[in-house]
């Protein structure tokens, strides 16, 4: 006898950032038919034009295809499409759980990347089947056997096992999605039991309220059904529920095994978290089903609207915002320089980037985004326990016993002639070199370095430095290891002699001259000119460690004399000179979100 799940797949596509995910997914939505070829264009599945602008898949992204592998027989195979870069990894995660396989894509001209590494690991820890694909085979700098050695090395697999294709000429496409329908296992038929739906996503609709996008594990849920979420306890009922066909596509029922999406109506934003369970009212569940593991903010900083009055707008944002991208986490802050505001948690500097620039292009928000920094351990003379996530936190020198900062392990892969000056790059950033292993053998080996770092060290621009040191080449991953003692500083930044609040940092004692130094010159170059003379100074307490002069305008006031005595001349210019100096006691400047960005990328 079939089970009712005979026929349904649920996998994911898994790899390094730009190894052709997105244009494999556009592949698949052909071959199935399931977007017509007037509707298909590049990257389909990437719907936010920053993923577009960027060649980077930000957010996961399902979809339902129907494929016919017999002559009889259709099978339902429920795609979800997930980004590669490390910043992103809890989108991966998510998926990982609502699905039973996944396709393992590395790119033939690039072989197998440390975040490739990555994304298996969280693949084999949810036990799913791994389906190994070459892509890319097309190009002419394609490098297969080596690649094939490298996946064989890390997977323990067969070569005739791995698939080879590409997802730019749709050769090979079939065969993997002919794979998926052999070798990924059906889901478990259980659709006599109470429904439990995981939400593994959720977006704001204006009309709709939240949008959920659930994988049906038990039962099943049907349109007009009494629901209730087990973790916020919120009641409603199912409006709508369907497919993503990647439009949305609506059905009467999602069965057990599914993966489609429900709309409720609900407008209140928290009750509605991603990690929760659906159940029926009628018949509710016993036990909600395992969420996800807490996710773990690596970089913090403080947003404030540009504009006192927008609080509101921004906290509405962030709630919508936090509905799409669950690793988003903050908190109400107050600063007396900036006013009230928000302490957000972010996964790297890529995430925050990318979270300054929705806020401006969704919701149009102007605001101030303070110096990024680690959450530090601090222990105080009491012996209580702190958690220091700005530099406005740290208590003062003389109250504190103890500081301890995140350290991370640090995986990079570079071609082996590259490894000299990535352990260059790891030794200056305070690394800490644990072992070297190689991938393949042959003349154009790749290396697999292992490192301990401290978390400063990586958040601001290592991953760019590491990029230009292996001319491209190279690539990391990171996890966070344990917390170890440090000695940090508060550096106060002053313009005009008022510190500003946002450019204060927390910086390991030994580099704040040199990180003083650093700041106070890229302010020089991107503050404007004043009509006074202006200080640019970095000090720790009340000591000034490094400062900078920005020129006055000069105005020309002898213009508009038409000649006379040069008594007169000199006359103009001491009053000229006067005024200058009166304005640079009591002269304000309005310092331009320009000079922020400048600070942010040093």
């Amino acid at each position: 006898m079939s089970s009712a799940t005979e026929h349904i797949r649920n996998f994911c596509i898994i790899a390094h950032i730009d190894h052709g995910k997105s244009t494999l997914a556009d592949r698949f939505l052909e071959i199935t038919g399931t977007v017509a070829k007037r509707e298909m264009k590049e990257q389909l599945l990437n719907s936010m034009d920053l993923e577009r602008e960027r060649g980077i898949t930000i957010k996961l992204a399902p979809v339902r295809m129907k494929y016919q592998a017999g002559m009889t027989t259709d099978y339902i195979l429920n795609l979800i499409d997930t980004p590669g870069h490390v910043d992103f990894n809890y989108e991966v995660s998510r998926s990982l759980a609502a699905v039973e396989g996944a396709i393992l894509l590395v790119d033939a001209t690039q072989g197998v990347q440390a975040q490739t590494i990555g994304n298996l690991y969280l693949a084999l820890e949810q036990n799913l089947t791994i389906i190994p694909v070459i892509n890319k085979i097309d190009l002419a700098i394609a490098n297969v056997e080596k690649t094939k050695e490298e996946i064989v090395n890390l997977l323990g697999c067969r070569p005739e096992e791995i698939i080879l294709a590409s997802g730019k000429t749709g050769a090979g496409v079939a065969d993997i999605l002919q794979a998926v329908i052999e070798r990924v296992p059906a889901p478990p038929d259980h659709g006599s039991q109470p429904a439990r739906a995981l939400i593994f996503d959720s977006q704001f609709n204006e009309y709709k309220g939240v949008v959920t996008s659930v994988r049906v594990v038990d039962g099943g849920l049907n349109k007009g059904d009494r629901i209730v979420l087990m973790a916020t306890g919120a009641m409603a009922e199912i409006l709508e529920l369907g497919y993503y066909t990647p439009k949305f596509t609506p059905a009467g029922k999602l069965q057990n095994g599914e993966i489609g999406y429900v709309m409720t109506g609900l407008k209140n934003v928290p009750e509605c978290r991603v990690g929760d369970t659906i159940t029926q009212t009628a018949n509710p569940a016993r036990s909600p089903l395992p969420g996800y593991r807490e996710v773990k903010p690596m970089v913090f900083a403080g947003v404030f609207p540009r504009e006192g009055d927008a609080y509101q707008e921004l906290r509405e944002a962030l709630n919508k915002l936090k509905l799409n991208d669950a690793a988003l986490i903050y908190e109400p802050e107050h600063s007396p320089a900036l006013g009230f505001g928000f302490r957000c948690g972010f996964l790297g500097m890529l995430h925050l980037d990318i979270f300054q620039e929705r806020l401006r292009r969704e919701f149009g928000l102007a605001i101030t985004i303070t110096v990024p920094s680690v959450a530090y351990r601090v222990t105080n003379q009491k012996g209580e326990e702190l958690v220091v996530r700005s530099p406005q936190e740290l208590p003062e020198s003389n109250y504190l016993a103890a500081i301890a900062e995140p350290w991370m392990a640090l995986d990079i892969i570079a071609p082996k002639e590259f490894v000299g000056p990535v352990m260059g790059l790891a030794s200056e950033r305070k690394g800490r070199y644990l072992n070297t292993e190689y991938l393949s053998a042959g003349a154009d080996q790749r290396a697999l370095l292992h490192y301990q770092i401290p978390l400063a060290s990586l958040v601001t621009d290592f991953y760019d430095k590491l990029k230009t040191v292996t001319s491209g080449y190279g690539s990391m991953n990171y996890e966070l290891k344990e917390y170890e003692p440090t000695d940090v500083v508060r550096l106060d930044i002053l313009v005009a002699e008022e510190p500003v609040e946002a450019l204060a940092m927390l910086v390991w004692r030994d580099s704040a001259y040199a990180a003083g130094k650093k700041i106070v010159a890229s302010l020089k170059e991107t503050l404007p000119r004043q009509q006074f003379e202006l200080k640019i100074q970095a000090a720790i307490g009340g000591k000034i460690i490094a400062a900078e002069r920005l020129p006055a305008l000069r105005k020309d006031v002898l213009a508009k004399m038409s000649g006379g005595d040069v008594t007169r001349k000199m006359k103009l210019l001491k009053k000229q000179k006067k005024g200058k100096k009166k304005m640079q006691a009591r002269g304000k400047i309005a310092i331009p979100p320009e000079a922020y960005l400048a600070v942010l990328k040093r």
